[in-house]
């Protein structure tokens, strides 16, 4: 007989068809066990096995780097079963694979947290669930620069010191190279000379979080804070490829005249005259190498003058052209038939994101080539009464050219140089004829340019009959005009003076009028412009008497 036998008893004659009933052992395999196998699979099924909370360990601290966690599971599940809460406040889960869901904890507030993840699973499974307890702590470092503050000597060691403070560092760099802090958190670098922009320095923590500090190193030329004042020329491109005129700029420095060169990176025509990194100025044809511009800035600085590179931004034949004749129309200001505006030999777009960047993309190569300033020009739309057109324009012309300084800025600044804009003298009086708004332009660069030439101005304007004949009269009305328009802004003038003849003819007395015009309207910084680059020597006087 068979245990299974056992369990039952049998008629012991013939008779009806028999009826079994359960013994108490019975019972026991046909209602316990069954039980005791559905309990084991409840068991077996509930808890967190089958959920596993990837690289997150209970009771890490985390930084960004670790900020996303996955979520991974035992196969391939449904996105509506699972739910992901931290701190009871549910977070979306994205699906990453079939079994697999990523949860960001980056935007959660530093601190201690609790993270749970449920899986729902129809009966007769249980839930899936696993919880870890974390620490987010997302804060970089503090980088406290501590050396230069001032600007430094040209040509001559400088150290450069931060300190760093943070829980625990991990790495630091200084202009890429590791470097180790002492026991104060300091670390120093001495270069042999001023770099040419500024360094950069980066501390990591311990969880990812990393800083990141820019170091400017301003060189103690003119214009910088307790040096002299700039007082400097205008030079071509082909200014500095030509002995015979860049000879006489180079024996005005040397005669101490002049401590400041603007030299021409991109000029009114398109055409720039370095071999400039900038792809498009390639393709366009805009390259005509006639100097080395890191030599130039070079052989400026050996002699202490300050290198202010010249970029005329908007009015472009060369990018004007190419954009006509390959399809790229929106670069362009057009007429309202659709057509390129045509005067200046072609004016670019200030809305358009390509031609801005551009320009951008020069200056900040000229800085991080060692130019101390960038001077925008042309930094305005046509003077013209003619309606015209702005592909994609979003606001009003103003808006565009000062959120293109603002942009502009920033991207400089980090080059290592400051950021000027030359302006027309009308703008003081009528901003909107060439869309220059003086106080809000002056908000976003270091220095204001006003070109306020005395042979540009009309009969009667600021009150002067004649100013081409009365240069005194009409710089020291309009400059007092441009001091009081950038008051507050942080910004300073720089004026620009006619060393030129148009009408009248200018010599020394002419020349010198208009700078004591300036100084008389409290604008100590000086640039002379001739188109010739030709300058009056006898209108200068020995810079510091």
């Amino acid at each position: 007989m068979t245990q299974a036998d056992a369990d039952y008893e049998l008629p012991s004659s013939p008779g009806p068809r028999p009826r079994y009933r359960l013994t108490r052992r019975g019972k026991v395999v046909f209602t316990v066990l069954p039980l005791a196998i559905l309990a084991s699979i409840w068991l077996l099924t509930s808890g967190g096995g089958g959920v596993q909370i990837a690289g997150l360990e209970n009771g890490a601290v985390i930084g960004p780097p670790q900020a996303n966690v996955t979520i991974e599971l035992a196969k391939e599940t449904d996105p509506a079963a699972v739910t992901v809460t931290v701190d009871d406040e549910e977070l979306e889960a994205a699906q990453s694979a079939p079994n697999a869901f990523v949860v960001d904890l980056s935007g959660l507030p530093d601190g201690e947290h609790r993270l749970t993840v449920v899986v729902d699973r129809s009966f007769p499974f249980r839930s899936l669930r696993a919880a870890r307890e974390f620490v987010l702590d997302t804060t970089p470092p503090s980088i406290e620069v501590l050396s230069p503050t001032d600007p430094v000597p040209v040509n001559q060691e400088v150290t450069v010191s931060v300190r760093v403070a943070a829980d625990d560092i991990a790495a630091v760099t200084i202009d890429g190279e590791q470097a180790a802090p002492d026991e104060n958190g300091t670390i120093s670098k001495t270069y042999p000379e001023p770099p040419d922009a500024g360094v950069v320095i980066t501390a990591t923590d311990a969880v990812g979080n990393t800083a990141e500090e820019l170091v400017p190193i301003e060189l103690a030329l003119a214009g910088a804070p307790g040096a002299p004042p700039m007082i400097g020329v205008h030079a071509t491109g082909w200014t500095w490829a030509t002995p015979e005129l860049k000879d006489p700029i180079m024996e005005m420095i040397d005669a101490g005249l002049i401590n400041t060169v603007e030299l021409d990176l991109k000029d009114e025509g398109g055409d720039v005259w370095y071999d400039t990194g900038v792809e498009l100025a390639h393709e366009i044809g805009a390259v005509t190498e006639l100097y080395d511009l890191e030599q130039a800035v070079e052989e400026l600085h050996a002699k202490g003058v300050r290198v202010v590179g010249r970029i005329v931004n908007f009015r472009d034949p060369r990018l004007a052209n190419y954009a006509v004749e390959n399809g790229h129309l929106d670069w362009v200001i057009q007429n309202p038939d659709g057509s390129a505006y045509g005067q200046y030999g072609g004016f670019t777009n200030p809305f358009d994101p390509d031609v801005r960047e551009y320009n951008m993309a020069l200056a900040e190569e000229a800085a991080r080539l060692g130019v101390d300033d960038i001077m925008y020009d042309y930094v305005r739309r046509p003077d013209t009464l003619q309606e015209i057109v702005y592909p994609g324009q979003d606001g009003e012309p103003e808006d565009a050219i000062v959120s293109f300084l603002a942009e502009s800025r920033e991207r400089v600044h980090a080059a290592g140089a400051r950021l000027a804009a030359a302006v027309f003298g009308i703008a003081a009086t009528r901003p909107h004829e060439v869309a220059q708004d003086i106080p809000r332009m002056a908000a976003e660069v270091d220095y204001i340019a006003p070109m306020i030439y005395p042979s540009h101005w009309g009969p009667g304007e600021y009150g002067v009959e004649n100013p081409n004949a009365q240069p005194y009269d009409i710089t020291f009305r309009s400059l007092s005009d441009f001091v009081q328009q950038v008051e507050g802004t942080g910004a300073f003038i720089v004026a620009w003076v006619q060393d030129f003849s148009l009408g009248i003819e200018y010599g020394e007395a002419e020349v010198r009028a208009q700078i004591d015009a300036a100084r008389d309207a409290g604008v100590e910084h000086i640039l002379l412009w001739d188109a010739a680059t030709t300058y009056t020597r006898a209108a200068l006087d020995p810079i510091g008497e």
